[in-house]
């Protein structure tokens, strides 16, 4: 007598897995980097909650914002390191992720071979980018968000000004943008390159000079400077002292500027002889107002998004007419 099985037997039976098929082997193909990168993202999120909890029982004990706290960050090495490794992430996404992500394919062969399978070469690209956007993504978005929730309410506290790099790029939407952008620049090598070595070290260069030169010149040009006047022997009210001086002048009654410098004499007498002979009564001030951060930094997200678009569409276009 012979007996049927109608189930299969519990060993058989596949386990289910959140990604399946090509997603599941490019994160299979990346899973150490992917690891690190999230394993740094948490590590830095977790450091900046101690560090701010930190902060805020040093500044209790010192009765701020009643009184004078000093310079609380000044030698705070904690505060150095989360900065140091926040302004890291783009160069690190950019040349270990992006730089090899297609162009270690290409040099092993592994995408000739994936792509004469049952996947199109479209698919495998789309995989591949997918994860490096996505990580990207996460951790710009997660380090941002906590790095923002420290800065915010104690950024009067904090050693560097809202329009600075070690600020301006950490918070709200540009660290996300910047290292989707970065990343993409890295991937666009990489494919164009098609060498690991080389293209990371391209790579390295090219972020580099983007993050120290480029982007600093960039940042700082988003907004539009606003004018003000006040007399020479005025104080610049307070409500300028969240604002960014972009540049100073004096100048005469009827608007003509002149160079800081100008009537700078040996003696104060022949100081106000000048400044009697060429009219200057006015201090003036070209600023950028705190007031206006939000706004440029949507701007220079929207910037860094578009270029992302632009260096995609390139790397979509080379993968597609170009033989792997």
């Amino acid at each position: 007598m012979s007996t049927t099985l109608t189930e299969k037997p519990a060993g058989t039976v596949p386990r289910r897995r959140l990604l399946h098929g090509l997603p599941w082997l490019v994160v299979r193909q990346h899973r150490t980097g992917l690891i690190c990168v999230l394993g740094l993202t948490v590590l830095c999120a977790l450091w900046i909650v101690y560090e701010r909890h930190t902060m805020i029982q040093l500044l209790d004990a010192k009765g701020w914002p009643g009184q004078d706290a000093g310079d609380v960050l000044q030698n705070d090495r904690g505060y150095r390191y989360i900065t140091s490794i926040l302004g890291g992430l783009p160069l690190i996404l950019a040349v270990f992720i992006g730089a090899p992500l297609i162009a270690g394919d290409q040099e092993s062969g592994t995408a000739r071979l994936v792509t004469t399978q049952s996947v199109t070469r479209r698919q495998w690209l789309l995989s591949k980018l997918g994860l490096a956007y996505t990580l990207a993504l996460v951790s710009g978005l997660v380090l941002s968000i906590v790095f923002t929730w420290w800065w915010k309410p104690y950024r009067s506290v904090f050693l560097s000004q809202w329009i600075d790099g070690v600020i301006f790029d950490n918070t709200g939407p540009v660290l996300p943008a910047l290292l989707l952008f970065l990343t993409a620049a890295g991937v666009t090598v990489g494919v164009l390159v098609r060498r690991v070595l080389p293209a990371m070290v391209i790579t390295f260069l090219f972020t580099a000079v983007t993050a120290v030169f480029v982007w600093d010149e960039i940042r700082v040009r988003i907004g539009a400077s606003q004018i003000f006047t006040y007399p020479l022997d005025g104080e610049l009210p307070d409500r300028f002292r969240d604002a960014y001086e972009v540049d100073r002048w004096v100048g005469s009654a009827d608007g003509a500027l002149y160079g800081w410098g100008t009537c700078t004499e040996a003696t104060e007498e022949a100081r106000n002889a000048c400044l009697r002979e060429s009219g200057i009564v006015n201090n003036v001030v070209e600023y950028l107002d705190y007031g206006q951060m939000a706004t440029m930094q949507w701007t220079a997200a929207g910037i860094l998004v578009a270029g992302t678009a632009l260096l995609t569409a390139v790397t979509l276009w080379r993968v597609s007419r170009r033989p792997l």
